[in-house]
């Protein structure tokens, strides 16, 4: 059953009750997408911070450490910490740059690929089951909210991301 005034035309005059539902919707989908790689990474000593890095240096072999924070939006200090654990480990490669010295890139290992594979598994299972559930119209407009609830600058970077170019 529809919820009164979830038609079309109503969503664009929201109330703060309807907006609330959605952020409480919100948190909680976070708590569910992020449940079944935190169980994985408790087993292992890792947090977030760690998955995030995996995930964005899969995603971009050989990115550099300044791309990878400005990509994450961490100190550097703090994504020190989580690659030094990450290379000492055996998960992460750190390679110096051809052209620039002072660049170092990063690449996962076999080790540190099996485990993106892992984690990524558990997400995309919970991501199909509820893209499958919602419908092709829900996940174009659910792409939609989250393109728009995006700072500017975030959004180029995704986009960039998206068509290969960071």
């Amino acid at each position: 059953m529809r919820e009164p005034g979830a038609g079309g035309e109503s969503l664009l005059f929201l109330t703060d009750e309807q907006l609330r539902k959605g952020i409480e919707a919100m948190f909680f989908a976070y708590r569910g997408f992020t449940a079944d790689p935190d169980r994985i990474l408790d087993g292992l000593d890792y947090g977030r911070a760690h998955h995030r890095a995996i995930h964005f240096i899969h995603r971009s072999p050989g990115t550099t450490v300044n791309n990878l924070l400005s990509i994450l939006g961490v100190t550097k200090q703090s994504l020190n910490r989580v690659l030094r654990t990450l290379i000492e480990d055996g998960l992460v490669e750190s390679r110096v740059g051809k052209r620039d010295k002072r660049e170092r890139h990063l690449f996962l290992t076999a080790k540190g690929a099996e485990l993106e594979r892992q984690l990524s598994d558990a997400q995309r299972v919970r991501m199909r089951a509820a893209y499958r559930a919602a419908g092709p119209a829900a996940v174009q407009g659910f792409r939609q909210v989250l393109e728009a609830m995006m700072d500017p600058d975030l959004r180029r970077q995704y986009q960039a991301l998206k068509e290969g170019r960071a």
